[in-house]
């Protein structure tokens, strides 16, 4: 189980076929911009790495499940359901996250990994149709409301994410796209950070020591794992899809909400912490107990979804799905 940040992947990705474990993680293998048209076309995509040795793991009969948290992760199984299930055609697979979530005391302070934040944010955004493939946009673009369940309207952008790499790969939709709900002040911060070069992830020299800027801003921040009893309100993450059923129009949104004070109530974490860990916990027990099963590098959409939709009710993690379909006069 790789909980490790996205920069060890392939080290801990080799490692586990190496030694013949099964393996998964809770994000893919990073990307790299293309280095002459960054916003419209992809250079390294992220998982690429990984899905580029498919192949070899299954020929030694492994298994690597790749981007199994709650985004991505459930977010991909409640895609592969929408299809299963509620669709006969889907136009558009969006990922949206929203949240009203405050901390007390800080002015700018991220509820998970600041180094991803800037990672996942400052890089082109990518989305995919099927008519063009994956392609890439500038970081921000195409705001739109969303109205999530128990948090209300919320302004979500294009974000870097796995589910677009995902998703497609195991579900037959015209579209997919995935975008966050940052606020005009964090974007505000990551743009800054980005024109005084604090984004970059190589080592300057300061005073005779060699340091990444970004290392320094994330040392500069508190750990958003120690964040919980400073945080208030919900979060909620889910998939969005727009399609056809039985020759109709249909709108639904599959999520799941979490508030911040009852996950420090009961578990002792944040709210996005807890998230997080339910999908990959549940995962691991589907793979353990022979539920999810198969070779060679697959992601969350890749499995039945309604064992792991079974499971969130057990673990008292339970999902929503909201119908969403505009009438037609």
């Amino acid at each position: 189980m790789n909980a490790m940040d996205p920069t060890f992947n392939e080290k801990i990705f080799d490692a586990a076929y190496n030694v013949g474990a099964k393996y998964m993680d809770m994000a893919m293998t990073l990307s790299e911009p293309n280095p002459t048209d960054p916003f419209h076309k992809p250079g390294v995509k992220l998982g690429d790495y990984q899905f580029g040795k498919s192949k070899e793991w299954k020929k030694k009969n492994l298994l690597a499940v790749v981007g199994l948290g709650v985004e991505p992760g459930m977010a991909d199984v409640f895609a592969r359901y929408a299809q299963d299930h509620l669709f006969d055609e889907i136009e558009e697979v969006g990922i949206r996250d929203g949240s009203n979530i405050s901390i007390d005391g800080y002015e700018f302070a991220p509820n998970f990994s600041i180094w991803t934040t800037i990672e996942e944010c400052l890089n082109p955004p990518v989305i995919y149709e099927d008519k063009k493939g994956w392609f890439t946009t500038e970081p921000f673009s195409e705001p739109e409301m969303f109205d999530f369940p128990e948090i209300g309207k919320v302004e979500v952008v294009n974000v870097e994410h796995e589910e677009v790499l995902l998703v497609p790969r195991w579900v037959k939709a015209k579209r997919v796209t995935f975008k966050y709900g940052l606020g005009n002040h964090f974007i505000g911060v990551l743009k800054t950070l980005h024109m005084l070069g604090l984004d970059k992830k190589n080592k300057i020299k300061v005073k005779g020591m060699e340091v990444a800027p970004r290392d320094v801003v994330a040392a500069s921040l508190p750990d958003p794992a120690h964040l919980g009893d400073k945080m208030h309100g919900k979060t909620c993450a889910g998939t969005w899809v727009k399609g056809i059923k039985d020759g109709h129009p249909r709108e639904v949104y599959l999520y799941q909400v979490a508030d911040n004070a009852e996950c420090m109530k009961r578990w002792g974490c944040q709210a996005v912490v807890a998230q997080t860990a339910f999908s990959a916990v549940i995962g691991w027990d589907l793979i353990e107990h022979g539920q999810w099963k198969g070779a060679g590098v697959l992601g969350p959409e890749a499995f039945d979804p309604i064992p792991f939709m079974n499971k969130m009710a057990e673990y008292e993690f339970p999902y929503g799905i909201k119908e969403m379909t505009k009438e037609i006069a």
